[in-house]
């Protein structure tokens, strides 16, 4: 009987083990989702800057009453662009809209918000995207919900457009505003 090299075993073996794990994350409830060490926990630091002529995000807005939103987003994101218009809509439905401009230049920013309207109640701005890193943001635009006590009840990666908003996000909100 003829032997079998063991490094002839290799291929087989490693191809059964990615199939594995595309099975098993194929398996999950909501594959799309990407899940949030945060959740539950207080919400990291805020960036101590903010554009001119707009009003500073800080830690205690975070704690202040009321189920809020906290909007990472840029002027240079076309998905950005896509959600503002829910962002406005629900700023103005009364529900407080803070936002984090991430990595973007200070003109370009301020020109975004000239132009499209600014829904959010305070702003900072993370031209580094080091806070970014601590709220574990992978990419613009990433929404969250924080409650009274300035925890972390719900990341939704993407623009809250479409049914991904009515069907994802607008669940976990309404479950944040009913608990408060």
């Amino acid at each position: 009987m003829a032997r079998i090299p063991p490094l002839a075993l290799l291929p087989p073996v490693l191809f059964a083990g990615i199939a594995a794990m595309f099975l098993w994350g194929m398996g999950r409830e909501n594959p799309d989702d990407l899940p949030s060490a945060l959740i539950g926990r207080p919400a990291p630091a805020l960036p101590q800057t903010t554009l001119e002529g707009a009003r500073q995000l800080t830690d205690a807005d975070l704690r202040a009453p009321g189920v809020k939103l906290v909007n990472y987003w840029a002027s240079w994101c076309p998905p950005c662009r896509a959600e503002h218009p829910t962002l406005t809509a629900l700023a103005q439905s009364g529900l407080p809209v803070l936002g984090v401009d991430l990595k973007d230049p200070a003109p370009a920013a301020q020109r975004f918000l000239d132009e499209h309207g600014n829904p959010f109640g305070a702003l900072a701005t993370d031209p580094q995207g080091r806070a970014a890193i601590d709220w574990g943001v992978t990419a613009p635009p990433e929404t969250f919900i924080v409650d009274a006590q300035g925890r972390i009840l719900y990341r939704h990666a993407g623009p809250l457009v479409g049914a991904d908003y009515e069907n994802r996000f607008r669940p976990e909100l309404e479950k944040a505003l009913a608990a408060q």
